[in-house]
């Protein structure tokens, strides 16, 4: 296919990363090792899941092995959110919660209402995509949602003072958080074709594809990530605010004092 790259094709691709490492070295950024490090564990990385990949998607293989996959997707997920935002209370349980939700509503609306066929070569890059696109979502409404609670929490007491149940209390902090963090993935998506051509529809075009057929897949993409984005942060940031009170609804001062 026109879309094929060969090994020399990522060789000669690498002038494009001394492009960057000549912009550090001339503005004088310290980011040069970075970019090396990042490069090579970007590339040492995709080769590995690319191998293995192609091991776990092949037709005979059974479809139980992508949906083990997808759950490590979800635990590298969780992971990634706990060590981003440590000091938000029961993130762990709040990020598995969300990135299941996530996987739950956007494969069952995907594969049940059979917008595509349940296969390891769509289950995998498919949970990715909305696992992954909503990762960054998710980390920033449990970050907000607690600093949020941290710099308002006068307004807090007051409200419970008031006899509000502590979801009334955080209620309009949880509707900024939400704001927050959808819209960025609004833009993206009302942007979409005519500031940026987006990464699937591209790698389906370059494979080979109809660009009529890779918009579709494109609009499919894009609404699985704006809902998983959706389901993720509104997830985490319910969870995480009604632990931000003890069962006796009073604020967590152990929060107030270490955010």
């Amino acid at each position: 296919m026109s879309g094929d790259v060969q090994p020399i094709g990522v060789a000669v691709a690498l002038v494009l990363i001394l492009v960057a490492a000549g912009v550090s070295w001339r503005f004088r950024l310290g980011l040069i090792r970075d970019l090396g490090g990042a490069t090579v564990l970007a590339l040492v990385q995709l080769l590995i899941v690319g191998s293995a990949l192609g091991l776990i998607i092949a037709p005979e293989q059974p479809i139980a092995y992508s949906w083990v996959w997808v759950v490590g997707i979800i635990g590298a997920a969780v992971w990634t959110v706990r060590s981003r935002v440590p000091h938000a209370p029961g993130v762990t349980v709040a990020a598995a919660l969300a990135f299941g939700a996530t996987a739950a509503v956007s494969l069952g609306v995907l594969f049940g209402l059979r917008v595509f066929p349940l296969e390891g070569r769509t289950l995998i890059p498919l949970a990715g995509m909305a696992l992954g696109n909503s990762m960054t979502a998710t980390i920033v409404a449990a970050r907000t949602m607690t600093e949020r609670f941290v710099s308002d929490i006068g307004q807090v007491e007051a409200g419970l003072a008031l006899g509000m149940t502590p979801g009334q209390a955080v209620e309009p902090m949880l509707r900024l958080v939400l704001r927050d963090a959808l819209s960025p993935q609004i833009e993206r998506t009302r942007t979409v074709g005519i500031v940026s051509l987006p990464g699937a529809m591209v790698g389906l075009i370059l494979a080979g594809v109809e660009p009529v057929d890779a918009v579709l897949v494109q609009i499919v993409v894009m609404y699985l990530v704006l809902g998983a984005v959706a389901t993720s942060t509104s997830v985490i940031a319910l969870v995480i605010s009604r632990q931000l009170f003890t069962a006796d609804w009073r604020p967590r001062r152990d929060v107030v004092g270490d955010a």
